[in-house]
């Protein structure tokens, strides 16, 4: 059992189903989002599956693409828990599109949000997790994070670099005592996912399509399993398994299927044009 758990994303997703189980184990939770609303909802349904009653769960809003405030929210974590034995990096964004459509300030943001906002979270918990000499550190990156994918030009570089960081900071950190984890979930059914949709090329619809969508709470199921095992490369699912273990080799099939939807696509619009 992790003593006390910071999750930034916390509020919704993944983050708040990781911080639910993490709290029927009898964890102290810190969850940081953005939104205070849904940060107090949040923090209602994972005090009700709490333990016992001197658990304590709290919510600090923050929004993690600015490095003082998110310092500042991790040192008032510690000053209400203590020191962190458990960081999970959940928070994120991604807006697809055609490359050239999509404004510059899209790329921006979801590289501050994606990365370095888990970046600027590892470095403010580090060096009290080195001091005492534990801790774990979790950072979801994607399936997007393993190979390129049509439509999502600012995810996918967001997620590339989250796994860098990780396999980076595993060979940094392997002797002082300190675990790494980097997970690469499949299309999970949050509220993220439903914004993406909103914007989402139909290319891109029929790419995804191929594969299944798991629950949040499936999946968190999944993460805690691997985080328990200190599992470092945590791929929910034969195809997350497949790969992460065998990325490079399966990129050109991977990619010759990827084009042929996208020339069906294509395609299919100019049949549907002609038609009208």
């Amino acid at each position: 059992m992790w003593q006390h758990a910071i999750i930034t994303g916390g509020s919704s997703g993944i983050g708040k189903e990781i911080a639910k189980l993490l709290a029927t184990e009898g964890s102290n939770i810190s969850i940081i989002a953005r939104n205070q609303k849904k940060l107090e909802a949040a923090k209602a349904e994972i005090t009700a599956t709490i333990l016992n009653p001197e658990q304590k769960i709290i919510t600090i809003p923050t929004d993690v693409v600015h490095r003082e405030a998110t310092e500042t929210a991790i040192h008032q974590a510690v000053k209400e828990i203590g020191t962190p034995d458990l960081l999970i990096t959940a928070a994120g964004i991604s807006h697809p599109g055609y490359f050239r459509e999509l404004p510059i300030e899209i790329f921006e943001q979801t590289m501050a949000i994606n990365y370095f906002g888990s970046l600027y979270c590892v470095r403010a918990v580090l060096p009290m997790m080195e001091q005492e000499k534990k801790g774990h550190i979790v950072m979801i990156s994607s399936g997007a994070g393993l190979i390129g994918i049509y439509g999502y030009t600012p995810y996918c570089p967001s997620k590339f670099a989250i796994r860098g960081l990780a396999e980076s900071l595993r060979g940094e950190l392997k002797l002082s005592g300190i675990s790494v984890s980097v997970v690469y979930p499949p299309d999970t059914d949050t509220p993220q996912l439903e914004v993406e949709n909103k914007t989402k090329p139909l290319e891109t619809k029929r790419i995804t399509a191929t594969s299944g969508i798991w629950s949040a709470e499936d999946m968190a199921v999944e993460i805690v399993r691997g985080m328990k095992k200190k599992t470092f490369a945590i791929a929910p699912g034969l195809e997350m398994t497949l790969l992460d273990k065998l990325h490079s080799l399966l990129a050109p099939i991977i990619q010759w299927y990827m084009d042929l939807i996208v020339v069906q696509t294509l395609g299919s619009r100019g049949s549907t044009m002609n038609n009208e």
